[in-house]
């Protein structure tokens, strides 16, 4: 198919200083859990998405001196030319596709945490360092800044050494020395880089200008600024010093990243941001400067990207989750395949697995992460083995993505679901509030099916061992999923809790099928992920009284990791919901519930007409364990996702993939994928 003429403009080439991007396509600096210690995961993954057609394909912040060096988690650094090539063989992989291979030099000035190197954080002035630490930053002196300057110039001309196109100067997300520096909050400097906003900017204007001295006559120097902190005029703001900053020094670098601060404000799930959601901070940008501009908005719609452009709010549309997702999304849209895209969901499982140091994984892509150490590819597979047929049961994130990989393979499938609607638990959870989005996971899948002749879906199809049987596959997927536990038991309650037997206790599973409640409700939380928010929202919203008790310190404790747990807990107070934090629930009786200090173990009663419980799960292998012990003519019975270990929607996808990756493949080794070695 040909691209649709409305989507020219989106490939039209882009000048940034003394380089060419070939389209507007631009993955923005993002952190992947691999740096340098997973040199060839990562090489291989941006490699990837330069295949895929994004213009700049950048790497995640780079450390360029061990005063800001991030111990045990995986960035990239720049410390000394030992380090270049490692650096080297990341860009290469980019520019093996025509794409610009741009590096972020980073900097984190007060929040350093330095537990490798044990050197002192540095920052503008005496301060706490930033996560609680037992440290404060030392206040730089005036060789101390000089000593920063030229490392940062060491680091860019050994970025220009390792084949980059463009470097960044890093001043956002509240995690930069250099925004350290422009903050009133943390700078209370007497001397030059102190006081008047031009003083605090003055550092800025000095790696700009050395950097570009030092590389600008081959590589693009861009900066990476925050223009508001959504703190009003107690932080930066658009209307007042982001707009000056911009103003001050329009034309210095070669290209603009512009977006909001901190990290959990730019990366807004889609929970509480629609698409786009940034235009009406960095609007303005385009008005003040001559030099690209390129800002995001978790933008998957071209329709969204072409108006940006036309709009002149951006030159380039950036992205990060949308090219995680589907790293061959401007290729999709060149080539008029726009219903094939693979949309990102803002569920932020990306970057949660990422803040715990590990290479990042992705609901809705589950090659990412796997293109080297798996061999695995977004867009190709290998074909069928032979021509045996396959009937996988269950129609959810598992067994759809079971049956589209094996499509794709070749195979005939056949995918049976009990429900009329499939998509499983996406569909369930997808009708709550804020998560709408999440319905894409279902709705890329079930749509690719639907354009396989080869894949056949039967609906409303209960299928027991006899079925099964009858139909005669040689090879059998059970992905029946899981249902949540009724009796209590979960990570505080290993045994269960007294009383969950009575009438009035409920499940997320109810929830979802429409059960009426009474209230006051009391939602007992032990899972600590997203669910029991959403279902506290939800019945607030049905105008229930509603108690959130859970035995961690906050609500959706695990929501720190997709940085959205402090919205979560705002939302939840706002609508007026109660919560009980650090009691476990330790007994249910008609009309109330018993709860225990996790620290004190002292009791305490509450009121409670119906409770939720949001504790664990338990697969659905009835089917699996009726058959696995009679095959007949199947040949492989296989369970797959929930139904083996109930995990995140995330887990599931994969576990489809892998299953359909792996049939009549070698035998798996113990050891199933490369491993990288150091040294």
């Amino acid at each position: 198919m040909a691209r649709d003429s409305r989507y020219d403009i989106l490939f039209e080439p882009v000048k940034i200083g003394p380089v060419t991007s070939r389209n507007r396509f631009f993955q923005v600096p993002h952190c992947c859990g691999m740096g340098t210690q997973y040199t060839e995961t990562q090489a291989a993954m941006r490699g990837v998405k330069a295949e895929g057609g994004w213009g700049v394909v950048c790497t995640e912040e780079c450390m360029f001196h061990m005063t800001s060096e991030t111990g045990s988690y995986p960035d990239p650094v720049l410390f000394e030319d030992r380090d270049i090539p490692a650096m080297a063989v990341i860009a290469e992989a980019i520019k093996a596709h025509g794409s610009l291979a741009g590096v972020e030099l980073v900097h984190h000035g007060m929040t350093a945490e330095n537990l490798y190197s044990r050197m002192a954080p540095l920052g503008p002035s005496s301060r706490p360092q930033f996560y609680g630490k037992p440290m404060q930053t030392k206040a730089m002196d005036k060789s101390d800044i000089r000593d920063f300057r030229r490392w940062h110039r060491d680091a860019a001309l050994r970025a220009q050494k390792a084949g980059y196109d463009l470097v960044y100067i890093y001043a956002a997300h509240n995690l930069a020395l250099p925004m350290h520096f422009l903050s009133r909050r943390y700078n209370d400097r007497t001397d030059e880089y102190g006081g008047s906003l031009e003083n605090r900017a003055r550092l800025i204007r000095e790696l700009i200008e050395e950097t570009k001295d030092a590389i600008g006559d081959t590589c693009a120097v861009a900066i990476r600024f925050a223009v508001d902190e959504l703190m009003g005029e107690a932080g930066i703001a658009k209307e007042s010093e982001g707009r000056e900053v911009i103003e001050m020094l329009a034309e210095l670098p070669d290209l603009w990243d512009v977006n909001i601060a901190d990290w959990s404000n730019d990366s807004q799930s889609s929970r509480f941001a629609e698409e786009g959601y940034q235009e009406s901070y960095i609007d303005f940008v385009k008005t003040l400067t001559s030099k690209p501009v390129v800002g995001v908005g978790r933008f998957t719609s071209p329709d969204a990207m072409v108006s940006q452009i036309k709009r002149g709010v951006l030159d380039m549309i950036g992205a990060a989750r949308p090219s995680i997702a589907d790293p061959f999304l401007p290729n999709k849209i060149d080539e008029g395949r726009i219903e094939d895209i693979r949309e990102c969901i803002g569920c932020n499982f990306c970057i949660s697995i990422n803040n715990q140091s590990a290479p990042m994984r992705c609901t809705q892509n589950p090659t990412v992460g796997e293109e080297w150490r798996r061999g695995w590819h977004p867009e190709r597979i290998a074909p069928k083995g032979s021509d045996d047929r396959l009937l996988i049961i269950g129609a959810g994130p598992a067994g759809l993505e079971a049956a589209l990989a094996l499509g794709m393979r070749g195979y005939e499938v056949h995918l049976a679901e009990a429900r009329r609607e499939t998509g499983g638990r996406v569909s369930l959870e997808s009708a709550l509030p804020g998560l709408k989005a999440w319905g894409r996971v279902r709705d890329y899948r079930a749509y690719r099916i639907s354009q396989m002749a080869n894949v056949s879906v039967y609906r409303e199809s209960l299928m027991g061992p006899d079925e099964v049987r009858e139909f005669g596959a040689a090879h059998v997927v059970i992905a029946t999923g899981a249902r949540w536990r009724g009796d209590g038991v979960g990570r505080r309650n290993p045994a269960g809790i007294p009383g969950a037997d009575l009438d009035h206790v409920y499940t997320p599973d109810d929830i979802m099928a429409g059960a009426t409640l009474q209230g006051p409700v009391v939602l007992f939380d032990d899972e600590s992920y997203y669910l029991g928010g959403v279902i506290a929202e939800k019945l607030r919203g049905d105008g229930l009284a509603v108690t959130l008790v859970t035995p961690n310190a906050d609500v959706s404790t695990y929501c720190h990791n997709t940085l959205e747990q402090e919205r979560i807990q705002a939302r939840l107070i706002e609508l007026g919901v109660t919560i009980v934090a650090l009691h476990n629930l330790t007994a249910i009786a008609a009309g109330e519930v018993d709860l225990a200090c996790v620290f004190t173990d002292r009791r305490r009663r509450l009121e409670c007409a119906s409770l939720v419980l949001v504790t664990a799960r338990q697969t659905e292998d009835t089917l699996y364990r009726s058959l696995a012990h009679e095959r007949g003519a199947i040949k492989t019975l296989t369970a797959i996702g929930d139904c083996v270990a109930p995990a995140t929607i995330a887990a599931a996808v994969f576990e489809g993939h892998r299953y359909a990756r792996e049939l009549d493949g070698p035998a798996q080794a113990d050891v199933p994928f490369l491993r990288e070695r150091v040294g």
